[in-house]
């Protein structure tokens, strides 16, 4: 089974660890590289192959809830600037990155794509579930208030 789908599955059971909340369109969670500190994915559910297989109403619910964990993410850390991306070409399924950006990210990195981050910097900041667990509960709690 595809990630995205496994992922949506384990959310509806409560076993995902990086679950941060259910939304109108889907799930947020945290991604599972973390060098930047926040980096979210938005999963659909139903998941679904691109943003062009929802009607015109899911599409607004997607994007909004997309715009509402980024709303979050600027309330609850220091990023200065949210990106948001929808590709679906390693995993052939609607999945949204929203991903904060610093100011204190290194200057030959901060005007790449963020997962062009070296590969030992991306070792050293894969998701812990103790570790990200404040976040997570943060993030929640600005997501939930805005719903």
């Amino acid at each position: 089974m595809p990630k995205i789908h496994k992922q949506v599955e384990y959310a509806r059971a409560g076993t995902e660890p990086a679950l941060i909340c259910q939304m109108p369109s889907g799930w947020a969670v945290l991604c599972g590289m973390q060098y930047l500190p926040g980096y979210c994915i938005l999963l659909p559910d139903p998941v679904v192959p691109s943003l062009n297989a929802l009607t015109r109403e899911q599409r607004a619910e997607y994007l909004c809830d997309m715009a509402g964990i980024g709303d979050a993410l600027l309330e609850v850390t220091d990023a200065f600037r949210i990106n948001y991306a929808i590709m679906g070409n390693s995993d052939p399924a609607l999945h949204a990155h929203i991903v904060p950006r610093y100011m204190g990210e290194p200057e030959k990195i901060c005007k790449q794509l963020p997962w062009d981050y070296p590969q030992d910097v991306m070792d050293d900041r894969c998701f812990d579930a103790d570790r990200d667990r404040v976040l997570i509960g943060k993030l929640a709690e600005a997501i939930k208030k805005r719903l």
